[in-house]
């Protein structure tokens, strides 16, 4: 029982602290299940946010899902999903109650624009972290490069930009990755 109050609250410590959406979370979900609890392998870590950002849902709660699972089964999964869920929905809820009266403040709006440039790090520090773990490869910075430029300057759907970075990864680890084990 103390193992699932554990990932409860951290799951909901995260849940609650972070602002930004799921992108966000994750700095904060790696440190905590792999560097703080050590519920989950560094490398384990990067194979399951790639299966988190690869499903269909919020990241955040996918990772909850893997993690949850991981470490306690459906219990945990459940456990961990509860605990990523109730710090969103209870905020959400507030808001709604209360954004008539806050819609327009000056005081708010300014909060919101303080926190952007902080949302926006949060969302680099991972990118920067996977390129690391990647060993900078130039391959994989190229990839990571022509698939920010087709999303942002010429507006393709990041479901054709994901699905051709699958198959581009699936083709160079099968083949060309093979014949030059060196790049």
């Amino acid at each position: 029982m103390r193992k699932y109050l554990q990932l409860f609250l951290s799951f909901f410590k995260i849940g609650a602290f972070t602002i930004g959406g799921g992108y966000v979370m994750i700095p904060l979900i790696e440190k905590e299940v792999v560097e703080r609890r050590r519920w989950i392998e560094r490398e384990e870590f990067t194979e399951m946010l790639t299966l988190a950002q690869s499903a269909p849902g919020p990241i955040s709660i996918n990772s909850a899902v893997f993690v949850g699972y991981k470490t306690l089964g459906l219990g945990g999964m459940i456990t961990a999903v509860l605990g990523t869920v109730i710090p969103s929905f209870v905020v959400i809820l507030l808001v709604a109650m209360f954004f008539t009266d806050i819609r327009e403040n000056p005081t708010v709006e300014r909060i919101f624009r303080g926190i952007r440039p902080a949302v926006v790090s949060l969302i680099v520090v991972p990118v920067v972290n996977m390129l690391k773990k990647s060993g900078f490869s130039p391959f994989v910075v190229s990839l990571a490069t022509i698939a920010a430029l087709a999303v942002w300057l010429f507006g393709v759907s990041p479901v054709w930009v994901i699905a051709a970075a699958g198959v581009t990864g699936v083709i160079y680890h099968s083949w060309i990755a093979k014949e030059h084990p060196e790049k």
